[in-house]
């Protein structure tokens, strides 16, 4: 009995050892589940190229935005969990349990952490022409008209959408969301003048600010960002208790073959230590943010758990 536990383990070991060899055999496919141009696209692109030379296998971006996320989470849950189809989410994804009473899917249970890919701040950013040359004068205005300003995102459930009811839950002002498609259609909105204010990815919104197309009030981060060192963050600008990261990361099918998870999360964080990943990132206003699987799970529990918080005291709601 003895012996034939030992070969079976042993048949077990070079099965896993053979299926990471194996694998990836045909094109891998990154969901990304916002618009191409968003803070997500961008950091997905950006290690994309790089991993994909490295497994010596296609990567394909394909974006497929709506219902904060969901959609692209439940299309990654629900199918093959064969590492062939990985999800690239941001921090949203821990929102959208506590928002959507049917999801399809068990956020926990269904969907398994690779690695985060990057880290990085928001940027509460408005038109210039509105005159508002701080966060005070932002929550002057929005005091003076309570429910009359408005505020972009990138979807109900999105990390920006997370992060402006934050801010607004601690700065004690009212506003009105106006959830679009992606982070391009609410930065198109707010340069228009039709929004008022908008927590934007910085790897997104970092040109037209210096251009000058959007001002810079605030980074959310807990620390100033080295892209911005001149912006203060929201809790600087003073709102305490209002600092969010905004971090994207890579997810799979929780049952994912073990071999599969670690050949991703090798290749992942080789792409991260890259010199031009680095270089790309850091234009982004990004910081690599490379964890094990475990740690990522763990991670994404307390990520639930804190949104769970901020959507009660909001009373967010997907549509």
């Amino acid at each position: 009995m003895k012996k034939l536990i030992l070969v079976a383990a042993g048949l077990l070991a070079v099965g896993g050892a053979l299926a990471q060899a194996a694998y990836p055999s045909k094109p891998i496919r990154f969901l990304v589940p916002f618009t191409a141009g968003s803070g997500t696209d961008l950091i997905a692109r950006t290690v994309a190229d790089t991993m994909s030379k490295s497994m010596g296998q296609t990567i394909i971006i394909e974006n497929k935005p709506g219902a904060g996320g969901t959609i692209a989470a439940s299309q990654v849950a629900k199918g093959e969990a064969d590492g062939y189809t990985v999800l690239v989410h941001s921090s949203g994804h821990a929102l959208n349990p506590a928002i959507y009473s049917t999801i399809g899917y068990d956020t926990l249970k269904d969907l398994s952490g690779i690695t985060p890919l990057a880290a990085l701040p928001n940027v509460l950013v408005v038109n210039p022409a509105k005159g508002w040359k701080s966060v005070a004068d932002l929550v002057a205005a929005a005091k003076a008209k309570p429910g009359q300003l408005n505020y972009a995102s990138a979807g109900v459930g999105s990390a920006t959408h997370l992060n402006a009811e934050k801010f607004r839950l601690q700065a004690g002002i009212q506003a009105l969301h106006v959830p679009y498609k992606g982070t391009p259609e609410a930065m198109t909105n707010v340069i228009g003048g039709s929004n008022d204010w908008f927590f934007a990815p910085l790897a997104s919104a970092l040109p037209l600010v210096k251009d000058g197309k959007l001002q810079a009030l605030a980074v959310s981060t807990p620390a100033r960002s080295p892209a911005l060192p001149q912006v203060p963050t929201s809790v600087e600008a003073g709102v305490p208790g209002s600092d969010y990261t905004f971090w994207v990361g890579m997810i799979v099918a929780s049952n994912t073959p073990a071999p599969v998870v670690k050949r991703l999360h090798e290749e992942a964080l080789k792409a991260l230590a890259h010199p031009e990943v680095k270089e790309r990132m850091n234009k982004l206003g990004a910081d690599p943010f490379p964890m094990t699987p475990e740690a990522f799970n763990a991670f994404i529990r307390a990520e639930v758990d804190a949104a769970a918080v901020i959507a009660k005291a909001a009373s967010l709601k997907g549509q």
